[in-house]
């Protein structure tokens, strides 16, 4: 009987080392994955600087001013004036739909019934 167990606590032993030595090299394998993740994610936060770095000086007010003085007259472009603008009454919404019921309806249940 004492064989037994001595023999069920070494398979034991010797599966949980097992267990150990795999969850280990997972553990490894997980954290290398989320190294390689953080790479990416600093390369891509330094490309959305660049790219806001580029917005931000293509839109600046003095350059865009500059394009419509010189295109102008290509787009056809008219001065903003006062009366280019209109109140909000001079807005037509679409009419409201509302349906009226006239014929009460009634319901039943039929598990009440029953």
């Amino acid at each position: 009987m004492r064989s037994l167990l001595y023999v069920m606590t070494a398979l034991s032993v010797i599966a949980l080392a097992f267990w150990a030595y795999r969850e280990n090299y997972a553990t490894q394998q997980a954290l290398g994955n989320v190294e390689e993740l953080r790479y990416e994610i600093s390369e891509a936060r330094d490309r959305l600087a660049i790219l806001k770095a580029e917005w931000a000086y293509l839109n600046r007010p003095d350059r865009l001013l500059d394009l419509a003085d010189l295109n102008f007259d290509r787009l056809q472009l008219l001065p903003l004036q006062a009366d280019q603008f209109g109140m909000v009454e001079q807005v037509s919404y679409p009419p409201v739909n509302i349906d009226i019921i006239d014929d009460v309806v009634e319901v039943s249940n039929q598990e009440a019934s029953q």
